[in-house]
């Protein structure tokens, strides 16, 4: 792929990540510093742009007059604010048209793909059932999907597409039938989908993409520190601190997740296709949710509580493709539970994985660095 970020009117390129002396590296750094603020914030004025980046006015208004040129910010109307002398505010912001992106993300049994604009919102979804292990793979559907979803942007747009985000889980934890060893298939995942399709892929696990994506689209958007949890087939855990998604030295899951609440209901021969549905709601399945959901709240303070030894922690943020109404009550139990603890239940629908995956080329692309440890 040539060195940039999109077309006219002028070249628009891939900001180099270094903070080099050379006025190319620097401008570069500085866009990606602006279109990080930007992406953290739904809009901001000039002056504030100033305040938080350090960067002379002179240098925020040129970055701001390049940026809207290569369509990737837009002026709001002018605003007038009590008390302040001067001229109006402009408030700047994203423009959703100015980016779009892919994210594929690997299930424990479906695959998702959803299209997104620069602002996270979601302007195509899809979701494959995984084969089961008795079955051909569903690998060619999987990449026409795909294609579907940079097909439905229009012509002048396609060069807008940042790329395509794979979201992959961890090696072993039964989301593929395939025997292949994890880092072969996942390597060659990626390099046949840009042989294919033609856009580069970045490759992520998948529940730190779930967490990037919370943190810039969904509620962990004004968030700096918190302990951030998937709810899927399994419980997992992320720590973030100052932005920084820590990652650990090792996965950790526990199995109090969806998973567990599917085997009580067949062991009564309970119907459990609603659990897996991305959009649906779940069925009053009564005293079994209860019971499965104490266990959960407890696993994830027994989580809180060894971390707080360590890390003082005021957040939690819980992500899941399971119905708000769900993750809302589990939240509630949570925070009742844990004294001075907020807990805020994600609202990024519907595959919070996929939408994380979809936000890796936009963090590769225009912000200032990575956001794992």
């Amino acid at each position: 792929m040539p060195d940039m970020r999109f077309a006219p009117p002028n070249p628009l390129r891939i900001a180099d990540r270094a903070s080099g002396l050379n006025a190319v590296s620097v401008r570069s750094y500085n866009e990606r510093l602006l279109l990080s603020l930007l992406l953290q914030n739904e809009s901001i004025s000039r002056f504030e742009i100033g305040v938080k980046t350090g960067l002379s006015a002179q240098t925020v208004s040129v970055l701001v007059r390049s940026l809207e040129q290569e369509g990737l910010v837009a002026k709001g109307e002018a605003q007038k604010e009590r008390g302040r002398v001067g001229p109006p505010t402009v408030p700047i912001s994203l423009n959703p048209e100015g980016a779009f992106s892919v994210g594929v993300s690997v299930g424990h049994k479906h695959t998702d793909v959803v299209l997104i604009d620069f602002v996270g919102s979601v302007r195509f979804h899809a979701t494959l059932p995984n084969p089961a292990p008795d079955q051909n793979s569903n690998h060619s559907d999987f990449l026409e999907t795909v294609k579907k979803a940079i097909e439905l942007l229009p012509g002048e747009t396609h060069q807008r597409l940042a790329g395509i985000g794979l979201a992959l889980p961890e090696p072993g934890d039964g989301a593929h039938n395939d025997p292949t060893p994890p880092d072969l298939r996942f390597s060659a995942l990626q390099e046949e989908m840009e042989n294919e399709i033609g856009f580069p892929v970045f490759v992520q696990n998948d529940i730190t993409s779930a967490a990037g994506g919370e943190s810039m689209f969904g509620a962990a958007k004004p968030l700096s520190d918190y302990l951030f949890f998937y709810l899927g087939a399994e419980l997992h855990s992320r720590l973030i601190l100052n932005h920084q998604i820590y990652y650990g030295n090792s996965s950790l899951s526990f199995d109090v997740g969806i998973a567990s609440l599917e085997r009580c209901l067949q062991d009564i021969n309970c119907p459990t296709e609603p659990l897996w549905d991305r959009a649906g709601a779940w069925p009053d399945y009564g005293q079994i949710k209860e019971s499965w959901e104490t266990s959960l709240v407890d696993q994830m303070k027994r989580s809180f509580n060894a971390l707080a030894q360590f890390v003082e922690i005021k957040t939690i943020v819980l992500s899941s493709y399971a119905p708000q109404d769900i993750c809302g009550a589990i939240c509630e139990n949570l925070e009742s539970s844990l004294i001075g603890v907020k807990a805020i239940a994600g609202i990024i629908t519907p595959s919070p994985k996929a939408i994380g995956a979809a936000s890796l080329p936009f963090s590769s692309r225009f912000m200032v660095e990575n956001k794992e440890k």
